[in-house]
């Protein structure tokens, strides 16, 4: 048995003082001092919760093992407080069969930390041609298909996809950016990118894909959801399609909620990002859309890359940043420490999203022994990190709230060392 003593404990009426029991994989009891028995959770001024769910994150396996793996990234999902991951599908090969999406899933078994559910890609290869073989993959157990670090640029081929995942309740994941508009951006596109001289990606290279998605979503009646959102337009689009009744969802970004495009004059590729740094008014927007519920879900775009690869020159340094260890203290530190919208934003909402029954649930007796403990008044530097790769916009920064402990199925995965 696990207890977990002293926290405060999210329940379906709300945050509750009480300790946890946890038994063969489930939560047998919740109430005020548990006899402490077997394996002890010290809990006191922490927040008790389900497990952290991320919707999009970069394993690299297959193909690109240096930078990470399932069993690396599972390592830093739970040192994150995440519980389940959804691994992207542009590896090397693409997820875009059946066999493939299971070889995904095996791996995160193997790996036995936490849920890995492969997302797979809509087009063969992620070459924006052909349909992927979606029925394989659906009888795999995929449920989100996308082309992520490209977008369907063929708006048919995407119609088709649509078509034939609607009647399944799948859902299309769209990587907004159109191509043409961002062809050699390098930043986002304003007074920052004019000082430095840098080919800009504008914001409207994002909503013109999402206006475009969102008309075909009336055409189809397709769920359909935003990723990596990043503008105050792209917000305002978002919240006009759910207010005219669209299966529509979307997901920020811990650093978009964070940081701006100034950063980019320090040239520090840990600060390049696709979609890229934007304004303050966006990060504001961003900020605001994410409380109100607009923005459903945040979602790490976890995107490990070598060492070596990023010691270059900001312009040829590849995109993307690591983020499943730092996210829970970066979206305090944006929106604050309130434990409700926390878990409601990065476990509740996102495991609704992808239909994992198993996560995302207010502690109950009965349910899967699925949780996380976090206290939100730690203060810790970003380093150490269990990613097998370092390209952190965080590292070496003191951060306030911190996981102490995961518990994947009823198993302590993840304690925090002096917690």
């Amino acid at each position: 048995m696990i207890v977990i003593k002293g926290g405060l404990v999210l329940t379906p009426g709300g945050m509750v003082a009480a300790d946890v029991a946890i038994e063969d994989g489930r939560i047998v009891d919740i109430a005020p001092d548990i006899e402490a028995v077997g394996e002890v959770v010290e809990a006191s001024g922490c927040y008790v919760g389900p497990g952290l769910v991320d919707l999009h994150v970069h394993t690299r396996e297959p193909g690109q093992e240096w930078k990470e793996t399932i069993a690396s990234a599972s390592q830093a999902a739970v040192a994150g407080g995440f519980t389940a991951i959804v691994a992207m599908p542009n590896t090397t090969p693409a997820i875009d069969a059946g066999h493939m999406a299971r070889f995904v899933t095996d791996r995160g078994r193997q790996a036995g930390l936490c849920l890995v559910a492969p997302a797979g890609a809509i087009s063969l290869g992620r070459q924006g041609e052909h349909l992927a073989h979606l029925d394989e993959m659906w009888e795999a157990g995929v449920r989100i298909f996308t082309d992520d670090g490209d977008t369907v640029k063929d708006a048919g081929l995407l119609r088709h996809a649509m078509e034939y995942l609607v009647g399944r309740g799948g859902i299309i994941a769209q990587h907004a950016e159109d191509p043409g508009l961002a062809r050699g951006g390098q930043m986002h596109e304003g007074s920052v990118s004019a000082r430095l001289g840098m080919r800009g990606l504008p914001a409207a290279a994002e909503e013109i894909i999402i206006a475009r998605d969102l008309a075909l979503v009336r055409l189809t009646g397709c769920r359909y959801h935003v990723q990596h959102v990043s503008t105050a337009g792209s917000v305002e689009l978002v919240r006009s399609a759910k207010e005219q009744g669209l299966p529509v969802t979307a997901e920020v970004t811990p650093h978009s909620l964070t940081f701006d495009h100034e950063m980019v004059m320090t040239m520090d590729p840990d600060f390049k990002m696709y979609p890229p740094l934007r304004t303050q008014a966006d990060i504001e927007a961003l900020r605001a859309g994410l409380i109100s519920g607009v923005i459903d879900a945040v979602a790490t775009d976890h995107a490990p890359h070598a060492v070596a690869e990023c010691e270059v020159p900001f312009e040829e340094a590849p995109r993307g940043v690591i983020g499943l260890e730092t996210a829970l203290a970066a979206v305090m530190a944006a929106v604050g420490p309130d434990p409700e919208l926390l878990f409601e934003r990065m476990s509740i909402a996102p495991a609704r999203i992808a239909g994992l029954e198993r996560h995302g649930n207010r502690l109950e007796v009965g349910q899967p022994a699925n949780l996380c403990v976090i206290d939100p008044a730690r203060e810790w530097e970003a380093s150490g990190f269990r990613s097998l790769s370092l390209n952190s916009p965080w590292k070496g920064q003191t951060m306030r709230g911190q996981v102490v402990s995961t518990i994947f199925e009823g198993r302590q995965v993840h304690q925090l060392v002096n917690s």
